[in-house]
């Protein structure tokens, strides 16, 4: 499974609780789509997942910037994703990013509001924020590789730390490769 959390703003843990908790430290891979917030955060993300592939945020603290990129591709069972915080040119570019990264999916945070668009050329998933949802539902995401005929495809679904899924959706690998 590969889960995709974003927005923690915290000083020193995690904040991982309920199903997020549960979920980041049974996934194949983990993505955080930025703004940890401070060193320890980030450190205490690493000995919870078993992968752990991050971006830094526009609220991350040097400590972190030193550590990781502001945008990086990451795939997963055949899915590509370019993932970033934020793209000040909005949905866009975050698209543009997404195309010159050859991505099937673009995964962004700094909103706090948790959604999934494929409206446009390429799917957005926004994880939103585990622990300061800022007057949003708390979320994170939760994607696995789908039982479907024709392969490269992820089923997802939008999970709050009770474990209730709010939204599901499918993305589809192999865009233009």
């Amino acid at each position: 499974m590969l889960v995709v959390v974003a927005d923690t703003h915290a000083r020193e843990e995690s904040k991982l609780q309920g199903r997020t908790a549960e979920a980041v430290r049974g996934a194949d891979l983990v993505i955080h789509a930025g703004d940890f917030y401070r060193g320890p955060v980030f450190d205490a993300f690493l000995s919870a997942a078993a992968d752990l592939r991050a971006v830094y945020g526009n609220n991350d603290d040097a400590a972190i910037r030193d550590r990781v990129p502001e945008v990086r591709t990451v795939e997963y069972a055949g899915v590509r994703f370019a993932v970033t915080h934020r793209h000040r040119s909005g949905d866009t570019g975050l698209t543009m990013l997404g195309r010159g990264r050859d991505a099937d999916a673009v995964i962004c945070g700094h909103s706090h509001r948790p959604r999934f668009d494929d409206a446009g050329e390429l799917p957005i998933l926004n994880p939103g924020s585990h622990a300061q949802p800022r007057g949003n539902r708390p979320a994170h995401a939760e994607l696995t590789p789908s039982d479907g005929e024709t392969g490269n495809e992820l089923d997802g679904r939008l999970v709050t730390p009770e474990g209730e899924t709010f939204e599901t959706f499918r993305i589809a690998g192999g865009a233009g490769r």
